[in-house]
Order: C-alpha cells, then structure tokens, then sequence
C-alpha cells in the first residue's frame, strides 16, 4: 500500500521532500502546500503529479499518511498543532518552536492524540557525530565529563542576517535556531540533558551594515557567495537585523557533565569543532565532513602531542554528509510503522528550552537559568517510543 506524503512550505528546506519520494520504496508525495507563488511553480515542476494548493485545509483533508512541516521557524507552531490534531503523523523540521510554551504544547497536543512526531534533527545522522558517539560509547575516553563546541558559521552573514532569521520575532536567536542542533549534539554525546544555562553575547558586526533591504520573494540561494567578504562588507542585509552573531554559552548537565557552545557569524571559515573530555582520554574532530578526522588523544604527553590515534570522517551521498536521506528515511519507517528512532521528541524540546534561557540570560546579566521539566507522563510517553 502507497504511503502518501504530504509537503508544508517547499522553499529553503525543500529539498528534503525528494527524500521523501520514493514511489519505488511505496511512498510518493501526493500534495504540497506553499503559501507562496515561487514554492508552488518549484514544486509544481518537482512533482508533477501532486496537488499543489496554497490551502493548509486542504491537505489536511487529503488523507495523507504523513507530512513533513519545512516552513521557517516561526510557523512551526501554528501547523504542527494542526497536523497532529488530524492524526497525521508529522515529521518537524528543527527546532520545533521558537518558544518554551509552543515546543510544549506540541509534546502535550502529540501525546493527547496519540500522534506520531518526530523532529529534524539530521545531525544525529552525520557520520562526524556517528562516529564521536560510537567512540564515546565504547569507552575509548572513559566517562565523559566535560564537552566544548565552538561553531564557526562563516556564511553567516549570508545565510542568517538576510532574511527572516534576523529578526527575533521569527527565531527568537540564533543561540535557538542555528544551535538547536549543537546543543542537541552535545546532549546526545553526554548521555544527559542540561539543568542550568548561561550566557553572553552580542551583535559585534552586522548591526554596524546600514546597507539593508526587503528581500521578499527571493532565497539564499539568489545572494549568497563566499566572495561577499570581508563581513562588514556585506549588502542588502534585512530591515530588522536583532539577533546576536557572537555567542557563548555554559550548560550544567545531567550526571555532573559541563558543556560550553560559542557561535560566531562573521569566520572565514565554516565548520564545528567538538572537543569531548573523558576520565581516560579526550577527542576533537577536524572538519565536520568527508575529508576530516577524528582525532584521539589516550596517553599522557610531556606537552603538545600529535593524536595518538586518526579516524577518518566517512562520506555519506546527500545533504549533510549523508544525513539528510536517512533522517527522512528513518522517519518514513516511524510514520508507518512506529519502533525506535535515533531522534527523540523531548530531546529536541530539550534544545529548544536551552536555546530560549541561554537567550534570557545572553540578554539580561548572563545569570545561570533552571531549566524547568516536562510533565513526567509526556516524557515518559515519547521516551517509550511512542506508543500507540
């Protein structure tokens, strides 16, 4: 029998959808819905033989069996809710809301309709993350104990200060929209979720560009280039730029684990770096893609010493180092017949919650915020895989 695959919003995260389509595998994208001219003609032109509506009604009505919500961040919300009231079960693009008491109420409207959700974190899928975690596992670094991870997001000023995500009043901050996925990564890594959050930060460059424009109707794709450089060079930023593109954050975990996060936007490079400390070793990666490492140190050095031990980065076919179709895969096989994921719910409602306080604190005097539980049956329900 066909799954039937229902698309929201097919602009800057389209391209999942034809992960989605897999008429060989029994799932094929029956409707789209986008609410504006362009995502209609491209997904008109991706999927010939599908509906394409600007009616949300519409493909709720359709009788999908499952639809991936790839609209920006701020319209998570008020979709989602709407799509697991109906029953479908719901692939949400990261992060799940934009804020504390959104990202709940999905948890709480998914678990009251017996819903299946389940949330974009692909990098638990980038074979960089895959293999730290395989080695954290296997005890190669004994019990971890401390995690640093600094973000160089070189194309920043392309990617996050031309468009919606400049404004706050659609991302809340960057420390929520670009570091839900390193704070999920660091997390996953530690086995624990954070308790206390602080923060400081600011908008060091791009708030100096006065150069700025309405970019409706257009995608990163159309002004985005490595030649826009240096960052105070940059041009035709968006009318609202007050989100901060210098970050730094400390996180107190479960189990006594200590994690900091520093992003910045205006490198010239772009890449993560992990550094996981254990009682018996520590390793860092060197390159976030095919073509880097994985270095390990697990002997005691008189002073600087080359890794005792290099482990490739593998290279996966597809978005994200080869996350991308397996995350849609994974949640294909979900959506039809449930079991395990290595995503998870309350993990991204974990990200989402840390990404809001470290924002609090990053914007009032970088004091240490409690990050409050969810209601014990809620999490019980998705850590259990949500069953039926």
């Amino acid at each position: 029998m066909t799954q039937k695959i229902g698309i929201v919003g097919y602009g800057l995260r389209g391209g999942l959808a034809k992960h989605a389509h897999r008429p060989e595998d029994g799932s094929t994208v029956t409707i789209v819905c986008d609410t504006s001219e362009r995502g209609r003609a491209d997904a008109a032109e991706a999927f010939p033989e599908a509906t394409i509506t600007a009616d949300l009604t519409e493909l709720l009505d359709s009788g999908i069996d499952a639809v991936l919500v790839l609209t920006p961040d701020h319209t998570h919300h008020a979709i989602v809710r709407l799509t697991l009231a109906a029953g479908i079960a719901t692939f949400c693009e990261k992060p799940l809301a934009v804020t504390v008491s959104d990202a709940t109420e999905l948890l709480q409207i998914a678990y009251d309709n017996r819903t299946r959700l389940y949330v974009g974190h692909n990098m638990r899928h980038m074979p960089v993350v895959t293999q730290m975690r395989e080695l954290i596992r296997s005890g190669r670094i004994g019990e971890v104990t401390a995690i640093w991870c600094r973000h160089f997001v070189g194309h920043g000023g392309d990617f996050y200060f031309k468009d919606w995500h400049a404004d706050r009043r659609n991302t809340t901050s960057l420390l929520l929209q670009k570091a839900a996925h390193d704070i999920d990564v660091i997390h996953w890594l530690a086995g624990g979720y954070t308790r206390r959050v602080s923060a400081m930060g600011a908008l060091q460059v791009y708030g100096r560009i006065t150069d700025r424009r309405d970019r409706t109707g257009e995608r990163m794709g159309d002004w985005s280039s490595v030649d826009n450089w240096p960052p105070l060079s940059q041009t035709g930023l968006n009318p609202v730029v007050d989100v901060e593109d210098l970050s730094m954050v400390h996180m107190d975990l479960d189990g006594g684990v200590l994690a900091s996060y520093q992003q910045c936007h205006y490198t010239p490079d772009y890449w993560r770096n992990y550094t996981v400390i254990g009682t018996q070793g520590r390793l860092e990666n060197q390159g976030d893609g095919a073509g880097g490492r994985i270095e390990i140190w697990d002997r005691r050095h008189p002073g600087w010493a080359a890794p005792d031990a290099t482990i490739p980065i593998e290279a996966g076919a597809g978005g994200h180092g080869g996350a991308d179709p397996v995350l849609i895969g994974e949640f294909l096989r979900f959506a039809r017949e449930g079991g395990d994921t290595e995503t998870s719910p309350v993990a991204a409602w974990q990200s989402v919650v840390t990404g809001v306080l470290a924002t609090q604190s990053l914007r009032s005097d970088g004091s240490a915020l409690d990050v409050p539980r969810l209601p014990r049956e809620v999490e019980e329900y998705f850590n259990a895989g949500q069953p039926t």
